[in-house]
């Protein structure tokens, strides 16, 4: 813990008005500040019902519930006051403005609250990454998902792999400092490499769940595509239930990439609306095409749209080379199309009315089964972002060519292939080195937290 830091303040429950608002303090000077508005501390850990004033014989603020965590036993580490006041925009500002007036006191940072939480050992990198996900979490299951980093699922493992790269880098060293002793070296080296071994499979296997953490905090991407004023963009507004895309009879209006996040069957699912594809000689509109095949290439799921109606061949093709495809011939309220989805060989068919909704109900339910089929297990996935997944590949590089060497009898490479794996769980986790991410990481933090 740092003494003589500033000791920060921030608004830390939601936009006012609300019911009750909550205030953290923490710092060395958090039960200065207390006493400044309370007039007393109260007992550890017990709320107080008090009047806050603005200072000693200052005119009362609000009535308000204080409470007191002296550090090392609080969320950051440090000293931490809490005021719990009613939530109107003016009491929270002369609050506010009243801890700003006190000696050592400013207003906190995006996410300096969770960063002194971990530089004071209260959290590891992997659970503010947790926090972080949880707070924006979207659906059901990413806040599942995140509650188990918050929670330690990847940090106590990465801790147990790194405590017994530790202990086997001891082995190869002590057999390094007695290879004078006959055989101890042998019996030294064995041992190790069989954990070495061992630990490679299990992070191995941590690794092989086809990148589900990542795809279930990034939402699975479905890509609305096909030739122009086939109704794409209607498609979108009629299934995000707003006006999201701007809806004309011309073709080319839509130019650029539009996202809308949806929550289906508690997995997060972003759709795409994209540009018309077919050959323009509009630079601007160009570009637009060239953009929706590049994202719909890349796409999860591709809803090919067509216009049901059309009596020509399909300008746009039939979305051939784009992956995953599920076609959706659209209005067919105009055209009398048969409703009931149905399989071809080149993939599903829904027929749908983007104006009347018809046929929405089941390609909705499609997705969702989709979406849960892709994302199935993800929640359980140690993995959540590629910063895990390059760091745990480092690990399991530096572990093969340990085994490797130990299988040439190189003690002294192994115990330096041993420690720079030891050293890769350690910047997972936020042990050793990782000035150059925290930054990173907490800047989509909010004050107050």
């Amino acid at each position: 813990m740092i003494s003589d830091r500033d000791t920060i303040f921030a608004l830390s429950s939601g936009r006012p008005p609300v019911a009750v608002a909550v205030i953290r303090v923490s710092g060395p000077r958090a039960g200065a500040a207390l006493e400044t508005l309370a007039g007393r501390l109260p007992e550890p850990r017990r709320a107080r019902f008090v009047r806050l004033r603005e200072g000693p014989g200052g005119d009362v603020l609000d009535q308000a519930v204080i409470l007191w965590f002296p550090g090392p036993k609080s969320e950051t580490g440090e000293d931490v006051a809490e005021l719990q006041i009613h939530g109107g925009r003016a009491v929270i500002a002369a609050a506010l403005a009243a801890l700003g007036r006190i000696e050592g006191l400013r207003p906190a940072e995006p996410g300096e609250f969770t960063r002194r939480a971990f530089e004071n050992g209260r959290l590891d990198l992997t659970a503010v990454e947790g926090l972080a996900d949880l707070i924006y979490a979207e659906t059901e299951a990413q806040r599942r998902q995140a509650y188990r980093q918050l929670a330690g699922a990847l940090g106590r493992s990465a801790e147990s792999w790194r405590s017994r790269l530790i202990e086997t880098q001891a082995l190869v060293e002590a057999g390094i400092d007695f290879s004078d002793e006959g055989d101890v070296p042998d019996k030294l080296l064995g041992p190790a490499l069989t954990t070495a071994q061992t630990l490679r499979q299990q992070i191995v296997a941590a690794l092989a769940d086809e990148q589900r953490g990542e795809r279930l905090r990034d939402g699975l991407v479905v890509a609305i595509a096909g030739p122009p004023n086939a109704g794409k963009s209607s498609l979108i507004n009629r299934l995000a239930r707003r006006d999201v895309a701007i809806v004309t009879p011309h073709a080319g209006t839509t130019r650029d990439v539009i996202e809308v996040h949806l929550d289906l069957g508690g997995y997060p699912v972003t759709l795409l609306d994209t540009a018309g594809i077919r050959e323009t000689q509009d630079p601007v509109e160009i570009e637009g095409v060239r953009r929706a095949r590049e994202r719909a290439a890349a796409a999860d799921l591709v809803l090919w749209v067509t216009d049901a109606t059309a009596e020509a061949a399909d300008p746009g093709g039939d979305g051939a080379g784009l992956g995953k495809v599920w076609h959706v011939p659209n209005k067919i309220d105009l055209a009398g199309v048969r409703r009931e989805p149905r399989d071809c060989r080149a993939g599903q068919t829904f027929p749908v009315s983007a104006l009347t909704g018809a046929g929405l109900p089941e390609l909705i339910a499609a997705l969702a089964r989709h979406a849960g089929d892709a994302l199935a297990g993800a929640e359980t996935s140690l993995v959540t972002r590629e910063r895990h997944r390059v760091a745990l590949g480092k690990v399991v590089a530096a572990l093969e060519r340990a085994i490797g060497e130990g299988s040439q009898g190189r003690e002294d490479i192994v115990a330096e292939e041993l420690r720079l794996a030891a050293r890769e769980l350690g910047r997972l986790t936020g042990r050793v080195d990782v000035e150059d991410v925290l930054d990173v990481i907490f800047r989509d933090f909010c004050i107050g937290k």
